[in-house]
């Protein structure tokens, strides 16, 4: 019989890590009433953009009329991603209540992604989260490519740990680990949990999963035995990986909470609102957001 929690929290990163690999831009107004939408449906957590330099993602150029623009509710947590000094900058100005700081468990990848080895990165996120504690913010922790990474693909999972003890280390609260290729498999995920639960307590970490094969439910489930109580998810299935062309993207937050709350986990979502929240971000990027539930909803409209 499965032992799971009675309740997760599920951390929406769609108007981040969704839009970001969108084709088109989403203009900040209609952001602004997405995200809007996502705090009625009852998160408790939104990532609402990243304050990186327009030129590497043009799509999230607008990450401080966006964090300007929305309705705070104080229940809710408003993070963003940030990778140096000067996007903290903009994030503190505007003030988010979390920092998010990433690097990769790859060298290979952490290279590609953001120009440094890991032993350079180390450097520059400490001082990001040391200014960011500092004015008063917690900290957050992306490490990615930790099922596999499309260079170098299996990561060791010794590396994966020692990445993130030094993380730790360097000041940050929670950790997500990140299948960035969707690479994952439930037996690969019952292993690494295996061996990390050895190090950390997993109150410090969070899943975040890509549906690439399929699988993102099924390494969910895994994860829940395991006593995970946190997970990363994009509305509507919204994202995409940038190594696997066509791939679906994250882990959809509607078909997550859907079988969460099947198996009568609470998350505090409504998924009513929840749908509403999903269909209207489907029409300003006019096209079908791969989920499920989505899936359904749109087939019941064609069929009136």
């Amino acid at each position: 019989m499965l032992t799971v929690p009675k309740e997760v929290i599920i951390k929406e990163v769609g108007p981040r890590d969704g839009l970001q690999n969108q084709p088109s831009e989403v203009p900040a107004e209609d952001k602004i009433n997405w995200i809007n939408q996502l705090t009625e449906a009852g998160y408790s957590y939104i990532e609402i953009s990243s304050f990186v330099h327009p030129k590497w993602i043009p799509q999230l150029k607008d990450a401080r009329q966006v964090a300007a623009g929305i309705k705070r509710d104080p229940s809710v947590t408003y993070a963003a991603l940030v990778p140096n000094m000067k996007g903290l900058e903009g994030a503190l100005e505007t003030d988010v209540d979390e920092i998010s700081v990433f690097m990769s468990a790859s060298e290979t990848h952490n290279k590609k992604n953001i120009n440094k080895s890991l032993s350079e990165t180390y450097p520059v996120l400490k001082e990001v989260i040391d200014e960011a504690r500092l004015a008063g913010k917690t900290v957050r922790g992306y490490v990615s490519t930790v099922f596999g990474c499309p260079y170098e693909g299996d990561i060791p999972t010794d590396q994966v740990i020692e990445v993130s003890k030094r993380l730790f280390d360097l000041g940050i609260e929670e950790l997500s680990l990140g299948d960035t290729i969707g690479a994952a498999n439930p037996l690969q995920v019952d292993r690494v949990l295996t061996e990390l639960e050895k190090h950390f307590t997993f109150g410090q970490l969070a899943m975040h999963f890509h549906n690439t094969r399929g699988m993102a439910l099924a390494n969910t489930l895994v994860s829940l035995e395991h006593g995970i109580i946190t997970f990363d998810g994009a509305l509507g299935g919204l994202g995409g990986c940038p190594y696997a062309k066509g791939a679906s993207g994250n882990v959809a937050t509607d078909d997550l909470v859907h079988m969460l709350h099947q198996m009568d986990i609470r998350t505090g979502i409504d998924e009513t609102k929840l749908q509403k929240a999903a269909r209207f971000i489907q029409s300003k990027l006019n096209s079908a957001l791969p989920s499920h539930q989505m899936q359904i909803w749109n087939k019941q409209q064609e069929e009136g």
